[in-house]
């Protein structure tokens, strides 16, 4: 059984940074591309990272601007999500998520983690 499990979010000022986790169980890192969304208030979820399996590239949207990175731990099957210098506008509830591609749709996607809350707030 395929099951990816967050943590890591909460609340954090303007300009601060937070990592997000995300183990995955029922498959590894390198059998299909993974990455994250977020889904803000009001607005549809959007992807914004998306990893190629093994050494494959990782992909980044645009509208981070070098802020966020992404990394893993093959041994422990832990994806995670470095986000620095937040802005108020990207208080959304995050999730990782396993089948993305380059485009960030989430049509493609066949696995969900529960979502966690990220609060950029003074």
């Amino acid at each position: 059984q395929v099951q990816l499990v967050e943590s890591g979010g909460g609340l954090v000022q303007p300009g601060g940074s937070l990592r997000l986790s995300c183990a995955v169980s029922g498959f590894t890192l390198d059998d299909f591309a993974i990455g994250w969304f977020r889904q803000a208030p009001g607005k549809e979820r959007q992807g914004f990272v998306c990893s190629n399996p093994g050494n494959g590239p990782t992909y980044y949207a645009d509208s981070l601007k070098g802020r966020f990175t992404y990394s893993r731990d093959n041994a422990k099957n832990t994806m995670y999500l470095q986000m620095t210098n937040l802005e108020h506008s990207e208080t959304a509830v995050y999730y990782c998520a396993g089948e993305c591609d380059r485009s960030f749709s989430d049509d493609h996607v066949d696995y969900w983690g529960q979502g966690n809350q990220v609060t950029v707030a003074s």
